[in-house]
């Protein structure tokens, strides 16, 4: 059987730059606290704890004083930064360069929003840490939507500023971001309302050659953490192309069964996954296969 990895798969830029502040950060100071896991998956993270990186929450960092703490690639919010200042902690911010642009934004539309009495509104996974870091941005004061269906509970009758989560599906953002223009047609003739493409083009590029990917294998393994937004965006593309797709998180999850009749398996994963997991699975394959 025949074993490929998507070429196009693996780290995004911003997962590389956090990863490489980490490991840097590890050199220096040999140990450091990461607020949050770094990546949304649990092999990398496990990786870099053995080097020396601790994950830590919100609430364990208000005790923690004179360490570095490393900002992941999702950003934080403003009160984040005041908290860490505070305690008197180094800072190493690994925030993703689009996330920091996206951020600007939101705060930007935010003061333009307040001088209106209007609203910002976010379409993004409710409760992730990019999301909270760009309501922060708004004192928290933005609106977060999940679905379409949520724009019926917005206020036509003032100015409105939408942004999306960086990894959300660029083709949903902009039937939710239209439906919303329709609904203003309808209150108000004369109403203000702009939305902005804040999609990282790393994930929506990549929707293409996936499909391709996924339509040219037996069987499709999405390598992805379970908490990764982008990696069940781009593991239900390959859903909806091969229905021989199974999500995996590590080489422990993967059942024989499914490469039975395949005559060829593609291994793919999320901006989160790193290069050295996938090949694991491709061993990990070929291993059971030779037996079979």
């Amino acid at each position: 059987m025949k074993i490929s990895i998507d070429p196009h798969s693996g780290f995004c830029f911003g997962v590389v730059k956090a990863i490489a502040a980490a490991e840097q950060a590890l050199q220096t100071h040999h140990h450091v606290y990461c607020l949050g896991d770094i990546v949304h998956n649990n092999e990398e993270v496990c990786r870099l704890k053995k080097l020396g990186m601790d994950v830590i929450d919100l609430h364990q960092l208000q005790s923690i004083q004179h360490q570095p703490i490393l900002i992941r690639a999702h950003g934080e919010p403003p009160s984040t930064y005041a908290l860490a200042a505070q305690n008197h902690n180094t800072i190493i911010d690994a925030t993703c360069t689009v996330v920091l642009h996206l951020q600007k934004q939101v705060k930007e539309g935010c003061q333009q929003m307040r001088a209106k009495n209007g609203q910002v509104v976010i379409y993004g996974k409710k409760g992730h840490a990019e999301v909270i870091g760009l309501v922060g941005q708004t004192d928290n004061t933005a609106i977060v939507i999940s679905s379409l269906e949520e724009i019926e509970h917005l206020n036509y009758n003032a100015p409105m500023r939408l942004y999306a989560q960086t990894t959300q599906n660029l083709h949903t953002y902009k039937i939710i971001a239209e439906a919303i223009e329709n609904k203003y047609r309808q209150h108000n003739d004369n109403y203000d309302f702009i939305w902005y493409d804040t999609i990282c083009r790393q994930v929506s590029n990549r929707e293409e050659s996936l499909k391709k990917f996924a339509e040219a294998h037996d069987v499709i393994i999405f390598v992805s953490g379970a908490k990764s937004s982008n990696g069940m965006v781009l593991f239900n593309i390959c859903l909806s192309v091969n229905a021989n797709s199974h999500l995996v998180s590590s080489v422990d999850k993967i059942d024989k069964a499914w490469f039975s009749q395949a005559r060829s398996a593609g291994i793919c994963g999320a901006t989160s996954t790193p290069l050295w997991l996938m090949e694991a699975m491709a061993n990990h394959i070929q291993t059971i296969v030779n037996q079979q």
